[in-house]
């Protein structure tokens, strides 16, 4: 049996670890992370974990490197400290794009960094919506693979609903078509798709063809994560080329890349509907603040850190 709880979180999100935090009834452990002038990173934990259930809460999102080098010398370090189990939980996975080998002379990013999780000493892991599914096949200890889909279909059906006219839910390319079905359906509305072409080495996507119709309907634009804008912004502008009436933008991570912000503030958006996987900083905020919903995941990260330390089922939650 392991003994109490202990949290930890690096730098990359402390507003949303002390959010999980609260909802645990647990205050967040003390440590030290410094970064010396030559950027390599020290970090100090403030009391002994030995014995311990550990929890380290960090997003890998920008600066990706800086933040997934955090939780790897944490994880590091709660081990040379004797945790009795260290479980790394990762509202955003980094890396999740690069899942195959797609093209020759490649790398498989996301199988280095579940590589690296796991050798800096992880016992187990937690994240939310990864990009690509098979990313959970990469690790070989076990984990909790989780979804906020319920969460956003719930804002849907409570609080955007009552407000929309003949909606339908629109699927921001195919490679979310199965999600996207899943979410229409949970919301008891109709589904287009829209068809694009990403080039190779090429961070702009171009949206071809609309599959579906929208016409004199309002429209719910969904996808997992905003990195750039340029998909939802395609997306947008080729719906409302296609007759749709008002516009929402419902999306899993924002990345929000650059000036990706500013982007998705010139669309003809009503509301953008996200989580706080990825927190966005002030200089972006200001570019969406009064169109934009943030929901919290701390809830759902919470009562999985619970259940996962009293070993209970985490899929019962999702019954109950």
């Amino acid at each position: 049996m392991y003994g109490g709880i202990k949290l930890y979180t690096g730098t990359s999100t402390p507003e949303l670890a002390q959010k999980i935090a609260d909802y645990l009834g647990e205050p967040l452990c003390g440590r030290d992370i410094i970064e010396f002038p030559n950027e390599n990173l020290f970090v100090k934990l403030h009391t002994s974990v030995r014995g311990q259930d550990v929890y380290v809460i960090q997003t890998t999102a920008s600066p990706v490197h800086r933040n997934l080098m955090e939780l790897l010398i944490m994880i590091q370090t709660l081990r040379l400290d004797s945790a009795a189990r260290i479980t790394a939980v990762i509202p955003y996975l980094c890396y999740g794009r690069s899942d195959k080998k797609d093209q020759p002379r490649v790398p498989i990013t996301a199988r280095l960094v579940a590589d690296m999780i796991e050798v800096a000493g992880a016992d187990r892991y937690m994240t939310l919506d990864p990009h690509a599914g098979q990313i959970q096949g990469f690790f070989s200890i076990p984990g909790d693979v989780l979804t906020t889909m319920h969460m956003l279909i719930e804002h849907v059906n409570n609080r955007l609903r009552p407000h929309l006219h003949d909606p339908v839910v629109v699927a921001a390319d195919l490679g979310f078509a199965k999600k996207g079905r899943n979410f229409a359906a949970a919301v008891d509305m109709p589904i287009a798709f829209i068809e694009k072409r990403r080039l190779a080495n090429d961070a702009k996507a171009q949206a071809l063809t609309l599959i579906g119709d929208v016409n004199r309907r309002d429209v719910l634009v969904i996808d997992d994560e905003v990195d750039t804008g340029g998909s939802i912004c395609e997306a947008v502008n080729l719906v409302k080329a296609k007759g749709a009436r008002d516009v929402y933008v419902v999306f899993v991570h924002p990345v929000l890349s650059a000036n990706a912000a500013e982007r998705l503030s010139a669309l003809p958006v009503r509301q953008f509907v996200t989580t706080d996987t990825v927190p966005i900083p002030p200089h972006k905020m200001k570019f969406l603040e009064g169109r934009i919903t943030i929901l919290t995941v701390a809830p759902l990260l919470g009562e999985v850190i619970r259940r996962a330390h009293e070993g209970r089922s985490v899929g019962e939650m999702f019954n109950e």
